[in-house]
């Protein structure tokens, strides 16, 4: 894998598309200052997913969008396009080139995208780790960041070693893992309250169950007698209901007659105001008749007198007598005719009395004749209106006989249903099957559940101490295997000694380090003894190690020391010093290397050493004491205080104890992987057992609840349709005394009735009216 081009389209200084090609190997850009040689490592930081301005040498992630130039104007999107050949297959896709593009708009939206496709900027992080690329792994070294490098702390250089090792990933993603598991665990256990707590609320539960089962029949009870009220109060009001029909028949009876008399009177009042109208007016027009007739008279005499005044003034006075004489004739007979007509009104008055006589009698007679025919029509009025009456109360009788008697049948179906009902609840009652129930009680099956949890937990728990220890042993394998690759290789490293040891010289053995074992503890003491030898060549013989001094001094290859490793062992008696121990008792190694070691004891320390100095210094054998430390005493010199750097053989011994301890841990976590590996099968198979536990529990718990609502049902059903039934049966006995009652009503009132239509109808005779109207017509 590696990076085969960049293409930069409006990114910072670069408007116009510039693609960038790289070969394997080491590719340089070179240029002056400006010329956007660091753009390029920008550009590659950004479409990598960087998401920090300041890194990008900007103020603001807009910054990277090409802002124009005097000649050229702004571009609105930059985007970077980053090629890389996966024909290795190190990026975990499936295509040998993969390319991914980031686009910013001047809006501040971003697009990403994986050889043309869109994703997420989540997606192409995750692409990138894999392979050792991304923004935050140090595979860009940036200006001033060098130096930040190398002046790390620990701490920092082992990230940027597990960044190049590629374990930060696993170790992100690891923390993201455990953060699930957290998140799940707390989950779990939160489940696990809810479950208790349930568990704890089932019997509290069942008690208000059986409250609510003895509240639905109080309710049903309380259901039955509202009923039985309502029944016994819609009797009642159907009772009110009939007698207010009955007295709405007869009123409308007395209605019906009095709006017959009523009309009656009115017609015979608007008669008797005609006729009054019309005897007013035949006697107004008689005597007006007269008067004009006698005015007319009395016209025509002043139109006569006048007429012959006239005469009279026009002849002569001559004529005077004469016209008196007419004028006394004329008088006398206007005086005669005078009285004639004076004595025709005196008749005619005299006619009109007797005609006015004649007219008031005829008048009472009719009012006596009109008297007696109301008399009769009121007789005629009472005998309908007592007909209507009765017949009022009898189709109210019989209405209400009809309205009870269906009510009586719907009474009946009610009854004959709600005895269907209380058949079949009765029958679904007696069918419940008591063997539906599960042997075993609730808190049976939730003892069993909890001891099964409690196991769970305790398996969990054990899972997690081991889990636990073995990451910690883990831990201290790699960072002995570490220690002792460090040690490996500060103990590799070439002098004269190795390079002799390289060329595989005749009777070389190797080095005096390698070559013994020491007891550990004691490993500063004999460096100290040993000093440079330690660091030496092992020869096989006295000649090997003349021989390789002449090899080393001509080539001029530095100071090396040669121990015989075959010589005759010297034994020296060291057991009189107390408490000092003899130094070849703790070394194991060729005889050549005990005998340096054959006059050396070793003390705990300086004070053990300042004890026996005296017994030392009077030994004639120069005897030389070491501590454990490496301080050194002669008898006649003291060598005290730690060196620069330690010994090969401290080098050596340290080396060996962490790669013993690394393998006993080896051993350690091999066997806590087994045990791990039983505690996991054990809490898996003790969470089966919980879960198998829970399952019971709830289908014993189930199955107790749909029981008992089965039987809870149907014991509710059987009384809820009893009680219904005794309603009923209670109703439809007061229906029937109600039915009889309205049937006896019924014919009392038709037996009523009967009576006065069999008796005679009263007779209206008003011929004789006719008669005597024409007579006062005639008297008119």
């Amino acid at each position: 894998m590696h990076l085969k081009s960049v293409t930069l389209k409006g990114f910072k200084s670069f408007a116009q598309p510039t693609t960038f090609a790289f070969e394997p190997g080491v590719t340089a850009i070179v240029g002056p200052n400006g010329s956007g040689k660091s753009n390029v490592v920008d550009a590659l930081a950004w479409v990598m997913g960087e998401q920090g301005a300041k890194t990008l040498r900007g103020g603001k992630m807009e910054d990277v969008i090409f802002a124009g130039t005097s000649t050229r104007g702004p571009l609105g999107r930059a985007e970077v396009q980053l090629t890389i050949d996966n024909s290795d297959g190190a990026l975990p896709i499936e295509y040998s080139e993969v390319t991914i593009s980031r686009t910013l708009f001047r809006n501040g939206a971003s697009e990403y995208a994986i050889n043309g496709e869109g994703c997420r900027l989540l997606d192409v992080q995750e692409l990138l780790s894999d392979s050792g690329l991304g923004r935050e792994i140090h595979v860009i070294v940036g200006q001033g960041r060098l130096d930040t490098v190398l002046q790390a702390s620990p701490e920092d250089r082992r990230g940027f070693i597990e960044e190049a090792a590629g374990i930060l990933k696993h170790r992100r993603r690891k923390e993201k893992t455990l953060r699930k598991l957290e998140a799940m665990e707390a989950n779990l256990t939160r489940l696990s309250d809810l479950a208790g707590e349930l568990r704890r609320q089932l019997k509290p539960l069942g008690r208000q169950a059986e409250i609510a089962r003895e509240a639905a029949t109080i309710a049903a009870v309380v259901r039955d007698a509202k009923a039985r009220l309502i029944a016994d109060e819609l009797v009642g009001l159907r009772a009110e209901l009939a007698d207010h029909m009955r007295a709405e028949h007869e009123r409308h009876a007395e209605r019906l007659v009095l709006q017959d008399r009523s009309d009656q009177l009115r017609v015979r009042i608007a008669q008797l105001e005609a006729e009054q109208r019309s005897e007013a007016v035949d006697g107004a027009r008689r005597v007006l008749f007269s008067l004009e007739r006698v005015q007319e008279r009395l016209r025509g005499l002043y139109s006569l007198a006048g007429q012959r005044l006239t005469l009279l003034g026009e002849s002569s006075d001559d004529d005077g007598a004469a016209v008196r004489t007419v004028t006394s004739a004329m008088i006398d007979d206007a005086r005669a005719e005078i009285d004639e007509v004076s004595a025709g009104l005196v008749d005619a008055e005299d006619a009109a009395s007797e005609a006015a006589r004649d007219v008031m009698r005829a008048r009472a007679e009719l009012d006596a004749l009109d008297v007696d025919i109301a008399e009769q029509s009121a007789l005629v009025s009472q005998h309908e209106m007592k007909l209507t009456a009765l017949r009022g109360s009898a189709d109210a009788a019989a209405s209400a006989l009809a309205a009870i008697d269906d009510a009586l049948a719907r009474q009946q179906r009610a009854l004959d249903a709600a005895t269907a009902r209380r058949e079949s609840a009765a029958a679904e009652l007696a069918g419940v099957d008591p063997e539906l129930v599960p042997e075993g009680s609730s808190a049976q099956y939730a003892a069993e559940y909890d001891e099964a949890g409690r196991r769970a937990t305790d398996a969990e728990t054990r899972v997690s101490e081991l889990r636990d220890r073995l990451h910690e042993t883990e831990r201290e394998i790699e960072a002995l295997t570490a220690q002792t690759t460090a040690l490996t290789r500060a103990l590799g490293v070439k002098n004269a000694s190795a390079d002799l040891i390289a060329e595989e010289a005749p009777g070389v053995r190797g080095l005096v380090g390698d070559a013994i074992q020491i007891t550990p503890g004691y490993e500063a003491a004999i460096a100290a003894v040993l000093g440079p030898r330690a660091e030496g060549v092992l020869v096989d013989s006295l000649e090997d190690g003349f021989a390789l001094a002449e090899r080393v001094r001509n080539a001029d290859r530095g100071v090396v020391d040669f121990v015989i490793g075959e010589v005759a062992e010297a034994v020296e008696d060291l057991s009189g010093f107390g408490s000092l121990r003899p130094a070849p008792d703790v070394v194991t190694g060729p005889a050549g290397v005990r005998a340096l070691l054959a006059r050396v004891v070793i003390a705990d320390d300086l004070d053990a050493v300042r004890k026996s100095a005296p017994q030392v210094v009077a030994d004639p054998r120069t005897i030389t004491v070491v501590t454990r430390a490496g301080e050194v005493f002669t008898g006649s010199s003291l060598r005290a205080g730690a060196g620069a750097s330690r010994s090969r053989l401290e080098l050596l011994a340290e080396r060996d104890a962490a790669a013993d301890r690394r393998d006993e841990l080896v051993v350690v976590a091999d066997s806590l992987r087994e045990a791990l590996a039983d505690a996991r099968a054990e809490a898996e198979e003790a969470k089966r057992h919980t879960s198998a536990a829970l399952t019971r529990l709830r289908e014993h718990d189930a199955a107790v609840a749909a029981h008992a609502e089965q039987v809870n049902r149907a014991t509710v059903q059987v009384e809820a349709a009893s009680a219904e039934c005794e309603r009923l049966e209670a109703g439809l006995a007061q229906a029937q005394a109600a039915r009889d009652d309205a049937a006896a009503a019924a014919a009392s009132a038709q037996a009523q009735l009967q009576h006065p239509l069999e008796a005679p109808r009263p007779i209206l005779d008003a011929s004789a009216r006719d008669g005597l109207l024409e007579a006062l017509e005639g008297a008119r």
